[in-house]
Order: structure tokens, then C-alpha cells, then sequence
């Protein structure tokens, strides 16, 4: 690779500072993920006083899920043609609006509907989009760490949203609490303004493509699909963990206060182990990495539902989870980037993001219907674990390399 794709060329050209761009993009990490990862919340009020099953809202956040994996390809491909600030900041609306219609949605088709809209505005203003103008902005070796920023501002936001949505349902009633946490969408516009001289930037790739193009050469590209396989599995765990884990708890006799407790310390370990993968990711196999945090989790799991539940083993579980959390987004999105460079990375990462949200879905969703079905939610903690095994092992293929591209009119060499 020349010197001159060393370095994006959208740095130069950028009207603010490197430092500007990354703390801005880490604060809209914070603001799109944060309540989203407080749903769970919600949980219990919703269905207790509209009279809903668990299988209802569950159903609703898992269409929230897995239209955020729609979104975010459709979503990347924008902001990689247009604009990552105007992206920010239509996603931001969406988002908005989507949390506005969950308070007043009268009928469970409703609530599905206003998880839809959630979930397609989560897509517009998430990480995955912060993350394509952090790519253009900083030298290839660094994208890991820089990546590792943005996913650990996103659980600083768990972190700080737990305890803040559950004081805000406590104190303003769920409804009200709700329409709080669209208001906080109105910060990420004002927020995506540094972010906008990073976005629609050829860079770091040897020849322009089309979008089918992309596309194409993405998924004949065998690395890739091991790469989109594996985050299915993350999606899974994370999601079914997010949405199920307080409910889960109660049903054990543990006091409520433990839910907020545990998401509150997944989220600030999730901050240590994002930051850590990010460090690691520049100094070991990124596909090795992956494999011990996919492991790791089915440890993890395995270990608490066999112990005796407490205090005690909650704070410890939801530790080392914290740490094994988000971790694998650092170097899931640093090989796509390494792969196919950065011209369509914004989209590229939303198809790997789409594959997770679709674990993301059928974690949620199967979570609420088998436990309506055995009143029990082991079935799908023992699913997690053994995706957690399988993710481990599609992830040791993979090889860390760009892409051959051929000349053009010459077909590409086979892998």
C-alpha cells in the first residue's frame, strides 16, 4: 500500500481537531446506546399496567433488534455517500420519535411498531456510524484502539442510563420517563457537527466501487461471512441478557435492585474490556481474540447458572461479562476495515451489525416465548452457551489480510 493510503486523506481536510471529532463521536455512543440498553426496564411496568404478556414486549424490543440490523446497513451506505452528520442526525429524529410512540402505543401492534421505529433510529445514530468517521480520521494501525473509544462510550452510556431510567420511571412514572429520554435525542445533532468533515471521503482504497460492487465482493469473501456468522452469536447473548436479565432475576426471589446493579456493571466493565480489546487488537490475531472472548462467555454463563444464585454471584457475573460485553466490536469492525479498506466501511460494518441484530431478534424474542411456554429461561441461557462455543470456532479461519482486488475487467483470484 502506498504512503498515501497510510493515512486517510479525509484528516486533512477536516475542519476540526482529531480530539474534537473522537469526543464528540464517543458522547453520541453514549446517548444512542445508553437507553437503549434500559428497555429491560421497562419491562415490568409496561406489561403490568397495560396487562400484556412478557412475550409481547419481548417480541416488540426483538423488532426493535432487528430493525436496527436493517437500518445500519441502510444507514452506512448513506452516511458513506452523504454525510455522517446528516446521518446522526436523521437517525437521532427517528429515534425520538420512536421513544415518544412507545409511551403512548394504546395496542401490542402499536408497541411493535414503535420498537420498529426505535430500532431504525438507533441505527442512524450508533456506533457503528460514529465508527465509519472515526476510519477515515486516524492511521490504520489505530483503528482498532479508536473503535475501542467509541464501544466503550457506548457502556459508559449503559453504565450511566441504568440507575438515571430506573430513577426517572420511580420518580416520573415510565411514561414520563420516556419522553425524557427523547428528549436527550435533541443533544446528538449539535454533537454530530465535527463529525461532518469526515463523511462521503474516497480513501484508503486502491479503486473506487459502486455499492453492488461492494456488496458483492463483500459477501463472495469467505473471511467475511465467518465475520458476519460470529456476530450472530454476539447479538444473541447481548440482546436476550439486556432485555431478560432483571426479570430473570426477580423470578430468582433476588431484590430488584440487583437488575440495575448488574446492567450498571456490565456497562462499566464493558468499558475496561472495549478499551482492552482495542489494545490487544493492535498487538495479537484479531480472529484469536474473538475466539477467547466467545469462549470466555460460554465460560461465564456456564458457571453462573450451575452456582447458587446471590448478591454475590450477580456482581461477579456481571463483571467478567461486563468485560466480555461489547469487546468484540473493536476488532469485528478493525477487519472489516482491514478487508476492504474504508470507501464503504460504514456499510460493510452494518452487514456484519445486521447479522448480529438478527441474533439480537431471536435471543429477545425467544426469550419472552419460552419462558410464557416453561416459565423458565434456562433453555435459552444453554442456547447462548452453546453459540458462545460455536462463534469461537468460526472465527480461527479467518484471514487477516485486504482483499486481493484484481485490475479491473480481470476476475479476482480465488481465496
Amino acid at each position: 500500500m502506498s504512503p498515501s493510503t497510510d493515512r486517510p486523506a479525509a484528516a486533512p481536510r477536516s475542519a476540526f481537531p482529531l480530539w474534537l471529532i473522537v469526543a464528540c463521536g464517543c458522547l453520541i455512543a453514549a446517548l444512542n446506546f445508553g437507553p437503549r440498553s434500559s428497555m429491560g426496564f421497562y419491562l415490568t411496568p409496561i406489561t403490568m399496567e397495560r396487562g400484556w404478556s412478557r412475550e409481547t414486549f419481548a417480541l416488540a424490543m426483538a423488532w426493535q433488534n432487528l430493525l436496527w440490523g436493517v437500518g445500519a446497513t441502510f444507514f452506512g451506505g448513506f452516511a458513506d455517500r452523504w454525510g455522517t452528520a446528516k446521518t446522526l442526525t436523521l437517525g437521532a429524529g427517528l429515534y425520538a420519535a420512536g421513544i415518544l410512540a412507545m409511551g403512548w402505543a394504546p395496542t401490542p401492534a402499536a408497541f411493535h411498531a414503535a420498537g420498529m421505529l426505535v430500532g431504525f433510529g438507533v441505527a442512524g445514530c450508533s456506533f457503528g456510524i460514529v465508527m465509519g468517521a472515526f476510519g477515515r480520521v486516524v492511521r490504520p494501525e489505530q483503528r482498532t484502539l479508536v473503535f475501542g473509544f467509541a464501544t466503550a462510550a457506548g457502556s459508559f452510556g449503559q453504565f450511566f442510563f441504568a440507575p438515571v431510567t430506573q430513577g426517572l420511571i420511580t420518580d416520573l412514572g415510565w411514561h414520563a420517563s420516556l419522553y425524557v429520554l427523547a428528549a436527550l435525542m435533541g443533544l446528538i445533532p449539535l454533537l454530530a457537527i465535527p463529525l461532518r468533515g469526515a463523511s462521503a471521503v474516497h480513501t484508503g482504497v486502491e479503486r473506487d466501487q459502486s455499492v453492488l460492487e461492494a456488496f458483492r465482493e463483500a459477501l463472495g469473501h469467505r473471511s467475511f461471512r465467518l465475520l458476519v456468522a460470529g456476530f450472530f452469536v454476539c447479538g444473541f447473548q447481548v440482546a436476550f441478557i439486556t432485555t431478560h436479565f432483571p426479570a430473570y432475576l426477580n423470578d430468582l426471589g433476588l431484590d430488584p435492585k440487583w437488575g440495575i446493579v448488574a446492567l450498571m456493571l456490565i456497562g462499566a466493565f464493558n468499558i475496561v474490556g472495549s478499551l482492552g480489546a482495542g489494545i490487544l487488537g493492535m498487538r495479537m490475531p484479531k480472529r484469536w481474540l474473538l475466539a477467547l472472548i466467545y469462549a470466555g462467555r460460554s465460560l461465564v454463563v456456564t458457571v453462573f447458572l450451575l452456582v447458587p444464585a446471590s448478591p454475590v454471584t450477580v456482581v461477579i457475573f456481571a463483571a467478567l461479562m461486563g468485560v466480555l460485553w461489547l469487546s468484540t466490536v473493536p476488532p469485528t469492525n478493525a477487519l472489516v476495515a482491514l478487508m476492504f479498506g474504508t470507501r464503504w466501511f460504514a456499510m460493510l460494518g452494518g452487514m456484519v451489525f445486521f447479522s448480529h441484530q438478527i441474533g439480537s431478534f431471536l435471543g429477545v424474542w425467544l426469550g419472552g416465548v419460552i419462558y410464557d411456554r416453561t416459565h423458565s429461561y434456562d433453555p435459552v441461557w444453554w442456547m447462548g452457551v452453546a453459540l458462545g462455543l460455536f462463534a469461537a470456532l468460526v472465527h480461527l479461519p479467518i484471514r487477516e489480510a485486504p482483499i486481493d482486488r484484481a485490475p479491473r475487467g480481470l476476475p479476482q483470484a480465488a481465496e
